[in-house]
């Protein structure tokens, strides 16, 4: 596992250099989109309309912003990751259509997405759910703001970053995703578990409320 920092607009090289688990730090311009902005912004490139803002080469952010207008300036005061699996089938079309090199998110992605990332050259990074104030602090300025009319926190903030992170990559360029290795890994020590214990896990059998494995004869006696 490695550190980088990268800075956007960033290239396909820079991208596929990257492996799951490596730490990175983002700076540039970052564009948040939730719902409704990945609905607009599919339904534009579908009719051949110019988007207001730059997804090419780029970073998609799923999060909606909570701010405040002061003397005519933005001001970020909260900046989490919303849940990204919902953003798998339009989130797959940005990156194939638009060549998306980052996308932020929490949680996972399906299977679309990690295709997508992998035959374009990208990645997605894991920003941590509960840092919605400490990600705020890393925005040196809101460059502008698109579609308010679908609400704060469904508009597409463009926002300059300055070492956003540390986020992680949950899912590489190589088609690797975080949660498939971790789940790999806990299944391999529930097996190593279960044959320290001697439990045979070809018996199991349901003990309402609960079930268990290995109990054989033993649990329809209670």
């Amino acid at each position: 596992m490695k550190e980088t920092h990268l800075s956007l607009p960033v290239s396909e090289s820079d991208v596929r250099r990257l492996r799951v688990g490596d730490r990175v730090f983002m700076s540039g311009i970052i564009n948040t989109m939730r719902d409704m902005a990945h609905r607009r912004t599919i339904g534009m490139l579908e009719k051949g309309e110019v988007l207001p803002f730059r997804l090419s080469e780029g970073a998609i952010w799923h999060c909606g912003p909570i701010a405040r207008r002061k003397d005519q300036i933005w001001q970020i005061l909260a900046a989490g990751p919303t849940s990204s699996s919902r953003f798998t089938e339009l989130g797959a079309q940005l990156v194939t259509k638009l060549h998306v090199r980052i996308t932020i998110g929490k949680g996972t992605m399906g299977e679309e997405m990690v295709i997508a990332l992998r035959d374009v050259g990208g990645i997605y990074l894991l920003a941590t759910g509960g840092c919605a104030v400490l990600y705020a602090r890393q925005i040196s300025e809101v460059a502008n703001v698109h579609w308010l009319d679908l609400g704060m926190p469904e508009a597409v903030w463009v926002l300059n970053v300055n070492r956003l992170g540390p986020l992680v990559v949950g899912i590489d360029s190589s088609g690797n995703t975080q949660y498939e290795i971790t789940r790999r890994n806990a299944y391999r020590s529930i097996e190593d578990i279960y044959e320290q214990e001697g439990v045979d896990v070809r018996k199991t059998c349901v003990w309402w409320p609960k079930s268990a494995v290995g109990l054989g004869d033993r649990a329809s006696q209670r």
